[in-house]
């Protein structure tokens, strides 16, 4: 079971570290919390039948401040039974760890120790806010699409600014889809029907639905429905409103996708060009990619860069342009510029491991700033977090931060600075 072992391999203990070491210069405009979640599968009982994803969340962080690591923490998530484990945000000026599939997230505190159980995007119908609930940077509200299985409706959930829900749309669907990401414009949410989903309780590819595009106006109202070719979605870059059309960015992948084995699909980068009747599908990137991070300052709005990883996750080969097969690896980060159709590669060292980046942004241009994630040094057995300069992509880390555990991929994350 390779969701077990290696990089994915659980941590036992939770730590807590003062005064890291750094190779390099930490910024000293980097003031806050780089914050990330995932599965930690403890006490798994039949490794066979395990599904990654299924563990109970931990968070990873690392306090910087003035040029200084001053901690690094990690604490599970510690609430009744299935812990949140996708994601952690931050909304009015509270932590929150974020699950799906109807489950509550749970709101920790600044030091990661859990809070409690909260009712972050709550409805009467029993949703919450998601696992890829979205800021809308002009408006400071929290967007989310929910569904729970057994239910033939997901919801549409506006948080306003100040933590309380807004509006809530039912959307009808013809039975319960894995809705894990969705997007959102300016002044539409983009969402997907795919063959995966629920049949009951149990989530697998059903290969004889049709897989279909559907845009809503953000203040409600009936979804128009696309079909498109078959399809996995797993996660969204960006998208925008064009001209009376929608783009949207988003990572795809062939069929069937196997919810016990995730990395058993190959992701790569598309572009959805949504008309009024009709869906146009083009290939960005083909070669293998997920966890798609843009400047959040941009999210909702025309954009020029994006970012992804090539991880260990999969376990494909990714050949930068030029490169001959053998050079290949599964170590990296891309920066995409969507507007030159061009991409630089930040490559790691040989059976390091590296997860999702999320930007740190330090000015107004939009590739000012800086792309933190965590990057598993096997020499060390421990990780680092990597700080990288979006502007000098491919240069050395500006700083690596040594962490003394292993911090096993996981997923989503975020650089949360000081307000």
């Amino acid at each position: 079971m390779r969701y077990l072992e290696g990089h994915f391999a659980p941590v036992n203990e939770e730590i807590t570290a003062y005064d890291l070491p750094v190779t390099g210069r930490i910024p000293a405009e980097l003031n806050g919390r780089y914050l990330r979640n995932g599965p930690n599968p403890l006490g798994v009982e039949d490794p066979v039948v395990h599904i990654w994803g299924m563990g109970q969340g931990m968070v990873h962080g690392v306090r910087l401040r003035d040029g200084r690591a001053e901690w690094y923490r990690n604490r599970f998530v510690r609430i009744p039974g299935f812990a949140p484990m996708v994601h952690v945000i931050e909304h009015a000026q509270r932590t929150f760890a974020m699950a799906e599939g109807g489950l509550p997230p749970a709101e920790l505190d600044a030091e990661l120790n859990t809070v409690g159980v909260c009712d972050l995007g709550g409805t009467a119908e029993g949703f919450a806010a998601g696992a890829h609930s979205k800021h809308d940077p002009l408006t400071g509200e929290l967007h989310s699409l929910s569904y729970m299985p057994g239910r033939d409706f997901v919801q549409y959930i506006v948080t306003d600014a100040g933590g309380s829900v807004a509006q809530a749309t039912a959307i009808p669907m013809t039975r319960t889809p894995f809705m894990h990401d969705f997007a959102l414009t300016g002044n539409h949410v983009v969402l997907w029907d795919t063959p995966l989903g629920f049949d009951g309780f149990e989530c697998r590819w059903l290969p004889e639905h049709p897989t279909r595009v559907g845009v809503m106006p953000r203040t409600g109202g009936d979804v128009r429905w696309l079909d498109i070719d078959p399809v996995h979605v797993s996660h969204t870059l960006n998208a925008y409103d064009d001209d009376g059309s929608v783009v949207v960015d988003v990572v795809t992948a062939e069929g069937p996708f196997d919810p016990a084995d995730p990395g058993a699909i190959r992701p790569v980068l598309d572009r959805w060009t949504i008309g009024p009747d009709k869906v146009h599908q083009r290939r960005v990137d083909d070669r293998p990619q997920d966890f798609p991070r843009v400047n959040d300052a941009r999210a909702t709005r025309p954009y020029r860069y994006g970012y992804s990883a090539a991880t260990a996750l999969y376990g494909i080969p990714f050949t930068p342009e030029g490169m001959p097969s053998d050079d290949a690896f599964t170590n990296a980060l891309v920066k995409h510029d969507l507007q030159r159709g061009t991409t630089e590669v930040h490559r790691f060292g040989k059976d390091e491991a590296v997860g999702e980046a999320s930007f740190a942004a330090t000015g107004q241009g939009e590739d000012e700033g800086y792309l933190l994630t965590y990057v598993h040094d096997p020499l060390r057995n421990a990780s680092d977090l990597v700080i990288l300069s979006a502007q000098d992509f491919t240069g050395e880390p500006v700083a690596r931060v040594h962490l003394p555990v292993r911090v096993p991929l996981g997923l989503h994350g975020n650089w949360m600075p000081d307000r």
